[in-house]
This record gives C-alpha cells, sequence and structure tokens, in this order.
C-alpha cells in the first residue's frame, strides 16, 4: 500500500508540471494576432537631393524595418550563437536548457543562467509584460510554442530583429546600425554585427555610446562563441577581435534642416498624409543640404552685420543727443529684427536651400514660405519685363520728373507725391539705367505709358496674385512670400519661362512610389526679351544699388528692393543656373533701425551664399548663355542689346553717328 503511494505521488511529480501547463494551455485565449499580423509603427524619413538624410520623423519608438531579405546571414548566425544555438532545432521552447539552467541556479543559489529562447525572448518583448510571476513564466511557454507553430523560423528572426530595443533609443536592428554607425545592414562589419546582437541583453549597460569597452567585451563573447561553432574561421575571428569601429552618438531626429523638416510635414499633410510619423515613407526632397547650410550661415552672417552696425549707429545717435536735446532717438527692438531666403535651381524649380529666420532654435516661424511682405523695387523687374515683351529697350528715354496724383481716399480727396529714393530727378534716363539705379518716378511714368490696364493684364502672365489696380503696383505694394518671390523670378532666370518650385521630389513607402514631382512651366516672356532684362539686372549687380551683392567670378543679376520707411529689405537675383532670394525686416513691421535698405542688409546675404556656391560647387556654370536673335549694338561706348521685339536704333538716328552695330 505505502510503495503503491510513493508511485503516485512520484507519478504526480512528473505529471504536475504537465497538468499546470495543460490547465493554462485551455483555460486563456493567446492571441498572438500581433505576431502573426506584424504592422510595427516605423519611423519616416527624409532625404536631400543627394540622398543625405536630413531627418528622422516618428511618433513615440524610432524603428526602420527591414524584411528577412535585407538582414544578411552573418547577422542571423551571430545572434543564433550567442542567444540560441538550437533556434532552428526546437520548437519555441528549449528543455534542456531549462533544465540546465535549473541546476546552475540551484547550485548557485541564485539565478545566473537564463534559458529563454530567441522565441521566448519575442514574445516576452510584444506580448507580454516583464512582471516576475510564474504564470507569466508558463503563459511565455505557451505563447511560444503557438508562435513557433504559426510562423516560420524566418518570420519569428525578422520579428525580432525588428521589435528588439536595441538602446539608445533604437527598435530594431535596421535604426540601430543607422544610429550607432550611419551603415546599412549589408555594410556592417563583423565586429559591428556582434556589438548590435549583444544589446538586447541589457541595451543599457552594452550601449556603445555609453560603454565602448563593455560593448566591445561583450561582442567579442559573440565572436568567440562563432568560432567554438566553427562558423567562422582563424583568421575572420583574429581580425574581428582586433576591430575598433567608430560609434557615433546622435539624435534620434537626427534634424539637420529643421525649417525643411518642418515644411515637407506641412506639405504632406495638405496632401492627406496623417501617418507620416508612423507610416514608415522615404521623402526624397530637392534640398541640398550643403547649399542649405551656406543659406543659413548667409542669412546669419548678414543679421550679425546689422546688429553690428545698430550699436555703432546707437552710439553716434547717443553722441548726438548729448548736444543737441531736439534730436529724436529711434525705438530700437533688436528682437524683431529677422530674415529669410529661397534658393531654386533656375532650370526645374527644385528648392536647393530654405531658410525662415537667423536661427530656428530663436523662431521656428518659416519666414521664407509663410511671411508676407511687401517686395518694394524688387517688383520693379515685371513692369520692365512687361515694357521689353511690348517692344521697349534698355535705351528707350523714360521720363524721370515729380509729379502729383490726386484720388480719394474713404471720401477723401487725397494727392500722392512720389520720389526717388536720391531725393533728385533727371529729367531723361535710359529704361536701362532707370532700372539700375531703382528711379521710382521713372518707373511709375513708364507704367502710365504702357497703361495700367494693359499693365496688369501682362503681368497676370506671370500668375502673381492680389495686384494692385492702381500706380502703387509701380513700387511694388502687393504682398508676397520670399518663395513666391523666387518664383516669380523664375521666368526671369530662366530665360522667359516661370517654373513652379518644388519641394519634394519623391515618396514612397514599402517600395512604392506613391509620388513623384510634376514639372509645370509657363511661358510669359521671348527667351531674348528675359535676357535683355538679366543683362539690365547684372548692371545693377556691377554698378548699380544691388553692389553689394557682387561675387567675383561669377555672373550675377538681381534687384534690391526696400519699401517705404525701410520696413522690408530684399534682394532677389540669380546666376545662370541658381535664383536665390533675401529678405530681412523687423517681425513687427515697424522701420528697420537706421534705413537699412535691401541693398545694404540683404545684398551681402546673397553675396556670401554664393560665395559658398563657387566654393562647393567650383565647377558650376559663371557665365550667362546669350540666347539665339540677340544683337548687341555699341552707343556712346556703352553696349545695349536688343532683339527682333526691342529693335536697335537706325544708326543715322543715334546721336553719335559712329555707333557701332555688332551681330
Amino acid at each position: 500500500m505505502i510503495k503503491k503511494l510513493l508511485i503516485t505521488v512520484v507519478l504526480l511529480g512528473l505529471l504536475s508540471p504537465f497538468m499546470v501547463l495543460a490547465y493554462y494551455y485551455f483555460s486563456y485565449d493567446y492571441d498572438i494576432s500581433s505576431l502573426t499580423n506584424y504592422k510595427p509603427k516605423v519611423t519616416s524619413r527624409i532625404y536631400d537631393k543627394n540622398g543625405e538624410k536630413i531627418a528622422n520623423i516618428f511618433d513615440k519608438k524610432h524603428r526602420y524595418y527591414a524584411p528577412f531579405e535585407e538582414i544578411p546571414p552573418r547577422v542571423i548566425e551571430a545572434l543564433v550563437a550567442i542567444e540560441d544555438t538550437n533556434f532552428f532545432e526546437h520548437s519555441g521552447v528549449n528543455f534542456d536548457a531549462i533544465f540546465r539552467a535549473i541546476i546552475k541556479d540551484i547550485k548557485a543559489r541564485k539565478m545566473v543562467e537564463g534559458a529563454s529562447t530567441i522565441t521566448q525572448q519575442l514574445v516576452k518583448n510584444k506580448l507580454l509584460t516583464r512582471e516576475k510571476k510564474i504564470s507569466r513564466k508558463i503563459k511565455e511557454l505557451i505563447y511560444s510554442y503557438k508562435v513557433e507553430q504559426a510562423l516560420t523560423k524566418e518570420e519569428i528572426l525578422e520579428r525580432y530583429l525588428n521589435e528588439i530595443y536595441y538602446g539608445h533609443g533604437y527598435y530594431g536592428i535596421k535604426t540601430a546600425a543607422d544610429g550607432y554607425f550611419h551603415k546599412k545592414l549589408s555594410d556592417l562589419t563583423l565586429k559591428e554585427m556582434a556589438i548590435l546582437v549583444g544589446l538586447p541583453k541589457a541595451p543599457s549597460t552594452y550601449a556603445p555610446t555609453k560603454n565602448y569597452e563593455i560593448s566591445l567585451g561583450r561582442a567579442n563573447r559573440v565572436i568567440t562563441r562563432m568560432h567554438v561553432l566553427g562558423w567562422i574561421d582563424d583568421k575572420t575571428f583574429q581580425e574581428a577581435l582586433a576591430e575598433r569601429p567608430v560609434v557615433y552618438n546622435g539624435t534620434l531626429t537626427q534634424n539637420r534642416a529643421p525649417f525643411i523638416v518642418d515644411e515637407v510635414v506641412r506639405r504632406l499633410k495638405k496632401m492627406g498624409i496623417d501617418d507620416l510619423r508612423s507610416g514608415g515613407y522615404e521623402i526624397h526632397t530637392t534640398i541640398d543640404l550643403n547649399l542649405q547650410k551656406a543659406g543659413e550661415d548667409a542669412v546669419k552672417y548678414a543679421y550679425n552685420k546689422a546688429l553690428e552696425r545698430i550699436e555703432k549707429y546707437k552710439e553716434k545717435d547717443l553722441a548726438r543727443k548729448k548736444w543737441d536735446k531736439n534730436y529724436e532717438l529711434q525705438d530700437v527692438n533688436v528682437s524683431q529684427l529677422n530674415g529669410a531666403l529661397v534658393s531654386l535651381d533656375s532650370k526645374t524649380g527644385d528648392i536647393l536651400a530654405l531658410v525662415g529666420s537667423y536661427d530656428y532654435k530663436v523662431s521656428s516661424y518659416n519666414r521664407a514660405t509663410q511671411g508676407k511682405r511687401q517686395p518694394g523695387s524688387a517688383f520693379k523687374p515685371f513692369i520692365y519685363q512687361v515694357a521689353l515683351n511690348l517692344g521697349y529697350s534698355g535705351a528707350t528715354k523714360l521720363v524721370d520728373n515729380a509729379q502729383t496724383y490726386a484720388y480719394k481716399k474713404n471720401g477723401q480727396d487725397m494727392k500722392w507725391r512720389p520720389k526717388n529714393y536720391e531725393k533728385d530727378y533727371k529729367g531723361l534716363v535710359t529704361l536701362r539705367e532707370a532700372l539700375v539705379h531703382s528711379r521710382n518716378l521713372a518707373t511709375i511714368n513708364l507704367v502710365n505709358e504702357i497703361g495700367l490696364a494693359q499693365l496688369v493684364t501682362e503681368l497676370k502672365k506671370f500668375r502673381i496674385k492680389n495686384l494692385p489696380s492702381d500706380l502703387s503696383i509701380s513700387l511694388g505694394t502687393m504682398s508676397m512670400s520670399p518663395l513666391e518671390l523666387a518664383q516669380y523670378y523664375s521666368a526671369f532666370a530662366n530665360y522667359g519661362v516661370e517654373v513652379e518650385p518644388h519641394l519634394i521630389s519623391s515618396i514612397k513607402k514599402d517600395g512604392d512610389v506613391l509620388y513623384t514631382k510634376a514639372e509645370q512651366a509657363f511661358k510669359v516672356s521671348e527667351p531674348t526679351q528675359a535676357f535683355i532684362l538679366t543683362t539690365i539686372l547684372r548692371d545693377v549687380v556691377k554698378r548699380g544699388t544691388g553692389q553689394r551683392a557682387g561675387v567675383n567670378g561669377i555672373e550675377l543679376a538681381g534687384k534690391t528692393g526696400t519699401t517705404n520707411n525701410n520696413v522690408d529689405g530684399w534682394f532677389a537675383g540669380y546666376s545662370p543656373t541658381i535664383e536665390t532670394v533675401v529678405w530681412f525686416g523687423n517681425d513687427n513691421n515697424t522701420p528697420m533701425y537706421h534705413k537699412e535698405t535691401g541693398g545694404r542688409i540683404s545684398g551681402p546675404a546673397f553675396a556670401y551664399y554664393f560665395r559658398e556656391v563657387l566654393r562647393l560647387y567650383p565647377q558650376i556654370q559663371r557665365k550667362f548663355d546669350v540666347p539665339e536673335g540677340i544683337i548687341e549694338v555699341d552707343i556712346n561706348g556703352q553696349k545695349e542689346y536688343f532683339s527682333d521685339i526691342s529693335k536697335p536704333p537706325r544708326v543715322e538716328e543715334e546721336e553719335d553717328p559712329e555707333a557701332e552695330l555688332l551681330f
């Protein structure tokens, strides 16, 4: 009787673990759909035109996804060697390993060895909490068994390598490879692979950005295990042990151009993409990160120079106030001063650089795209382009004298007496000289000659918004952003063809192309007429109001713009291939200090930028192409340009009878 009882107790002791497992197996609903239908939130990436990463966009977890085919076999070998050598033989749970671990733990009287398989680790991370209870461990075993029945070994490995945490905020091995080493999985060395597969055991301890030597020690154990198993030869073993990889300690977002990132997010939202932070999109932009940096530096440079001038002027003003009590000091609020820059490829409209303030950390408001300001005299070239399209030429004489214009405002009779910036009058001046020196009165008289109605009709071809229907159009009183002005200026830079600006060139997801830019172009002038205007704007930079924008070694054309009371200061211009607009002003629309002009404050930023363009891309085209049909005429020792539309004067009608026609 006693013998039977003992046999019964032993049998129950042997059977009880299986009875417990059976109880848990049939008592709970084990939902593994989050692994069988594995769709984690994936980081989106923004790139520049050369494939350089601009930033990562994600919600809470930074994760890139790597399908199994993208994972190098060596990574699998290293992982299996250190974590679960019998992975391809067991069914989710390695009972032999469990019993060995139990015996070692009993002998040591503490936990010295784990026995979790790769499948169990995946289950623990994805399906269970981290509570340390027997019931949780039992559920882990059952979950692991069910996962192994539902998924192939390759699918389990794919999910494991994409789900597990690798320290430093990196989820998934592809993320960690990019973050720690700035490499694709396929470019990793064996030592780098070993570092990565060794991380999940204790990410905070083994993270190479925190404990580099400890991380190398863990990696060397991985490599040694691979060598013991015969999976790598002696030479590979020794080389891997000796390697000390370069590790990067960057931010998770790696945001190298925050104004670009903000603008991309804004545009994608307008396109209806609401899952940008979790959808794993690849957004390729038109931005050149080198030029983006140049643009940021250019705006900062001009801003600092303006502050230096302000300090000098303040000292002079204070000194003057001491002896002239009636002298009024100008209220100065330096914190209101800011700037913006936008640069386009003249032919395609691709946005190469976009800078919304002198410092994103101080102000993230993007004045390049969202700031609407009056362009002032920077608008004049559109009026002059219309005149050239109608047959005027650079040699056409314009009247430059003062006039008074009567008008009504709110039922009241008003008078407008516009002036030149220099407060003088030339009487007669050529169209070229009127624009080179930004003569307001000559421009207003030109508008009157063309006729306001016809001018507005012609200007609508440029698709300029909110055109005023009065003479204030002569002085650029409509509002527009720097990006909008850059779009309109492309008609000059691109030989009469206005192009739509582009920031996003393509969007991809899971290998599928969701969007590709469609170039839009609108002809507004003949190439000859646009080129004639370019020669005038080239003179603006050489000897006119835009001399501070000039750069040795490259032809540049452009126009300054300064609004009433020096509220806005612009320089809009272009080289043979790149067009750039710079704006400066106070955010509260108050006058800039001591009559800062577009030429003085924005011209130097433009020049700084193009000096960087030449340094970065010395092979860039430096001279404007001359289109077919251009006629050069020497008039009184000065070149003038004509065409079939802007016809050259007859020699006998010229004041200089020795004028020479050059064809």
